[in-house]
C-alpha cells in the first residue's frame, strides 16, 4: 500500500508528480456512460463499470479493450485481490462477481447474491483473505475470498450504506451511509466501536420530499491516520443535485473532524471519488456543472489547484506509479491524467 505523508506537501523535483502539472495523456472510449474505475494492482490495466451492465478493461499500453459480461445491472464498484490476480465487482441488482483479471476474455469464476438492492461498494482486506460489501439493504457483509461464504453481517445503519473500507491495521472496518453516519467496527466480532459524524454531506429537501447526499466516496490514508469522506453539501435542489462538493476529513485516532475540504472556486455538484497521494495531498474528482479535479493539503480547507474536466466525472483512481489518475465520465470515456513533468 502506498504511504502517506500527512504533515507536509513535498516539493516535487523534475521527475516527481505535481498537481500543477496535471494534464490528460490518454482517452479510452466506450459506448455507454461509465460509473466507476480502478487500476489493477500491477498498473497494466484500467477497469471501468458501465451502465450497459458490462465492465470494460483497457490495457494502458496500446488501449486494447475487452468487455467483461456477466452482470445483470449497472456496475459501479470494483476491487482487487492482488495475490491471486482477481477482480471483484458489484452491480445494482445485488450481485457480486469474481473474475480472473488477466484472462484474454474473462468470465466470472463465482457469483454471489450479496445484497437486496444495489451493491454500493466492495473492499478487500489487507491480507486478501476477506472482502466486505455494503448496499441498499442497510447492511455491511464480510465474506471469505477463498470460499465465497458469508462470515458476518454488520447491522446498525438505518439508511442505504454507500461505502465500506478496511483500516490498514487489519482489525477494523469502516462504513458510511446516505445520512453521513460513519461506523467503525471491529472485524473479529462485528462490534460497533464508535460513530463518526459526516452529516453535513446529507440534506433532506422538503420541497421534493427527498433525501440527498451521502458519503459517495471514502478513503483511508495508507498509514491509517486519516479518513476522507466525499460527497455534496448545502443542497438546495435534490431533484437537480444542486449543491457544493466537499470532503470531510477525520483524524482516525480521535474520531474528530479535522477539516472540511472544499473547492476554492464555485462549483455545483458532487465529489464522486477521493484519494490520498503519498506526497501529502488529497485529490477528488466531481461532476455536476461539468467536471473538475481538485487538490488539497490536509490542513487547509480550500483547494490549492483545480483542473477543469471535459464532462461529468463519476470516480477517481490513482495508478500504482503515483503519477497518473483515471477518471470515468458520463460521456462514456475513461481519461488518464498525468502529474509527471
Amino acid at each position: 500500500m502506498i504511504g502517506f505523508n500527512a504533515g507536509r506537501l513535498l516539493r516535487p523535483g523534475a521527475g516527481e508528480p505535481s498537481p500543477t502539472r496535471t494534464h490528460m495523456v490518454q482517452e479510452l472510449r466506450h459506448n455507454s456512460p461509465l460509473l466507476g474505475c480502478r487500476f489493477d494492482p500491477s498498473g497494466r490495466f484500467v477497469f471501468a463499470g458501465a451502465q450497459d451492465n458490462t465492465i470494460q478493461r483497457w490495457e494502458l499500453a496500446g488501449g486494447q479493450r475487452v468487455a467483461l459480461a456477466g452482470h445483470r445491472s449497472w456496475v459501479r464498484t470494483l476491487a482487487f485481490q492482488p495475490a491471486q490476480r482477481k477482480l471483484i465487482s458489484g452491480d445494482y441488482a445485488g450481485r457480486v462477481a469474481i473474475w480472473p483479471l488477466d484472462a484474454a476474455t474473462p468470465t466470472p469464476e463465482r457469483t454471489v447474491d450479496a445484497h437486496r438492492g444495489w451493491v454500493r461498494a466492495i473492499a478487500v482486506s489487507p491480507d486478501g483473505q476477506r472482502f466486505a460489501t455494503c448496499g441498499n439493504d442497510h447492511l455491511v457483509k464480510l465474506w471469505s475470498f477463498a470460499t465465497g461464504e458469508l462470515i458476518r453481517e454488520f447491522s446498525g445503519h438505518n439508511w442505504h450504506v454507500y461505502n465500506v473500507a478496511f483500516h490498514p491495521g487489519g482489525t477494523h472496518l469502516v462504513s458510511a451511509d446516505l445520512h453521513g453516519v460513519v461506523k467503525d467496527w471491529t472485524i473479529a466480532d462485528g462490534r460497533e466501536v464508535r460513530t463518526l459524524d459526516a452529516g453535513l454531506l446529507f440534506r433532506y429537501d422538503p420541497t421534493f420530499r427527498a433525501d440527498h447526499g451521502g458519503v459517495r466516496s471514502m478513503a483511508v490514508s495508507a498509514d491509517g491516520s486519516l479518513l476522507a469522506c466525499a460527497g455534496i453539501t448545502d443542497v438546495t435542489n435534490a431533484f437537480a443535485g444542486v449543491g457544493r462538493p466537499a470532503v470531510v476529513l477525520f483524524d482516525w485516532q480521535s474520531g474528530q473532524r479535522r477539516q472540511v475540504l472544499r473547492p476554492q472556486t464555485n462549483f455545483q455538484g458532487t465529489a464522486w471519488g477521493v484519494a490520498f497521494h503519498p506526497n501529502g495531498f488529497i485529490a477528488a474528482a466531481g461532476g455536476g456543472s461539468g467536471g473538475a479535479l481538485w487538490f488539497w493539503r490536509p490542513d487547509q480547507s480550500a483547494s490549492f489547484h483545480t483542473v477543469t474536466l471535459p464532462n461529468n466525472a463519476r470516480d477517481l483512481a490513482l495508478h500504482p506509479d503515483g503519477n497518473r489518475f483515471a477518471i470515468p465520465f458520463f460521456d462514456s470515456m475513461v481519461r488518464i491524467y498525468s502529474m509527471a513533468g
